[in-house]
């Protein structure tokens, strides 16, 4: 079946009638730039280089360059010329302005070097194959020849260039090493210029490390150039977690992000008042005991009724131009004193309503003692072992058991004493003086058949018909 082009294609392809230009109509109309801005080595250096080249290589191509450490393989960023046409290249001043907020000195910006042309499938399998060696065997040779030699630094990596004119040592040691004899061993077993460069945990952590807690590339690695010092300040006043495992980087050292809020919260702070100060609300004056930096809230407890409220730092007036609560009204006010002191629960007890109380306690006391020296009453420390509690032996003495006495008789109790109705150590009901007066006894009544056991004091023994003790073994009767 044949297709036919249908008219609103065909019209579509004739540039007088449409809006835009296509894709290939802008790379052609398009200059090739004068200058480059690319990234080389392992630290991602940043430089400069003109070219003058025919072809037009975009954002992320691979460029061969001279740069000042020799003839290596780069990755292109932008341009910074006005012919270039492409819609991200920035101008030069915007690039040295970037610069400058960076690092400035500091920043690794060079532009002694000079594009040589693209990089072509030869360049990329020779580069390739370089750094795998290098990688691998070179770098373990290096640490043994190190090591051979006594020194106790640690060999991070061995980076080449892809003209092999020049090989970079990069080492940590936590103190200078003299390398008199190590760079000359080396520069002989690669044939090139041999540089030794010391670098920190964080440098280590660019040349190794690659993904961050947040799931992206490590900042070091990926666009910070400068690595300034971190401090717990920016922890504490960003209110983050103190603790080390979370707030760490890849190198073991506070994390780089720290930083990049530390001006905006500076500001923002600045226009919080400080705790424990005095401020004034639309409810009445308070004073501030917190804060929150981001959403500029001041937490402020009221005087007059201790409550604590979040007011906008906007909203916060002085303490002497706030509005003053109303005064409340007392809620004890036309009673007497009485009904205050049962309304606050006992809280506002005085010297006469406590009077009473003391003479009642003293009246139990001497009550108590009157009890104890009344004739016919034994001691408190003899009590227990008094003839109304009989012995272990007497107490087991009972119809249902082999062996046994008759228990002796309860002992009379002066009527005078007034007693209490208490329980000896075998469950028996015991009498004791009371201090309050007499109080009705009670009778236990007896366990078992036929009445077991007896009662408490002045109860009948137990035994056998009409309370006469047993004689005989249990289960018989005297004859």
């Amino acid at each position: 079946m044949s297709i036919f082009p249908l008219p609103m294609f065909e019209r579509d392809a004739d540039p007088a009638h449409r809006d835009a230009m296509t894709d290939a109509e802008v790379y052609a109309r398009l200059k090739a730039p004068s200058s480059i801005v690319v990234k080389f080595g392992s630290i991602k250096l940043i430089g400069e280089y003109p070219y003058d080249g025919s072809a037009k290589p975009g954002c992320g191509s691979r460029m061969v360059a001279r740069t000042h450490r020799g003839t290596e393989i780069t990755e292109m960023l932008t341009t910074t010329c006005p012919n270039s046409g492409c819609s991200k290249s920035i101008s030069r001043h915007e690039m040295l302005e970037y610069v400058d907020n960076s690092g400035g000195k500091d920043y690794p910006f060079h532009t002694n070097g000079r594009i040589l042309r693209v990089a072509t499938v030869e360049d990329m399998n020779a580069w390739s194959a370089m750094r795998d060696r290098f990688m691998d065997t070179e770098l373990q040779a290096v640490r043994a020849e190190a090591k051979s030699m006594g020194f106790t630094m640690k060999i991070v990596e061995v980076e080449p260039v892809l003209g092999g004119e020049h090989v970079t040592v990069h080492y940590l040691s936590e103190e200078r090493v003299d390398f008199r004899e190590l760079v000359p061993a080396l520069a002989r077993r690669f044939g090139a210029r041999v540089e030794m460069h010391q670098i920190g945990a964080r440098d280590e952590a660019r040349l190794t490390a690659d993904y961050e807690k947040c799931g992206q590339h490590c900042c070091c690695k990926n666009f910070l150039k400068v690595l300034m010092p971190v401090s717990m300040k920016s922890a504490k006043t960003q209110k983050a977690s103190l603790d080390p495992l979370k707030i760490s980087g890849r190198c073991g050292r506070l994390m780089c992000c720290l930083r990049y809020e530390d001006q905006t919260y500076d500001e923002l702070k600045k226009r919080l008042p400080k705790n424990k100060s005095r401020v004034g609300t639309s409810e009445g004056p308070g004073t501030v005991i917190d804060s929150k930096i981001l959403v500029q809230l001041v937490l402020v407890r009221l005087d007059h009724n201790g409550v604590d409220i979040a007011v906008p730092v906007e909203e916060l007036l002085p303490e002497d131009a706030c509005p003053q609560p109303a005064a409340q009204p007392d809620p004890f006010r036309g009673m007497r004193r009485e009904d205050v002191a049962r309304r606050a629960g006992g809280a506002g007890r005085t010297a006469d309503n406590r009077a009473p109380k003391d003479a009642q306690q003293s009246t139990f006391k001497d009550a108590a003692k009157r009890a104890e020296s009344a004739p016919g009453t034994p001691p408190a420390a003899s009590r227990a072992s008094s003839p109304s509690s009989p012995p272990p032996s007497a107490r087991s003495a009972n119809p249902g058991s082999a062996r046994g006495t008759t228990p002796a008789p309860a002992q009379p109790v002066d009527p005078s004493a007034p007693t209490i109705s208490g329980t000896g150590s075998n469950g028996d009901s015991q009498e004791q003086p009371s201090a309050t007066g007499p109080k009705k006894r009670r009778r236990r009544r007896g366990r078992g058949k036929g009445g077991a056991q007896g009662g408490g004091q002045g109860g009948a023994p137990s035994g056998g018909p009409n309370g006469a003790p047993s004689d005989g073994p249990s289960g018989q009767s005297p004859s």
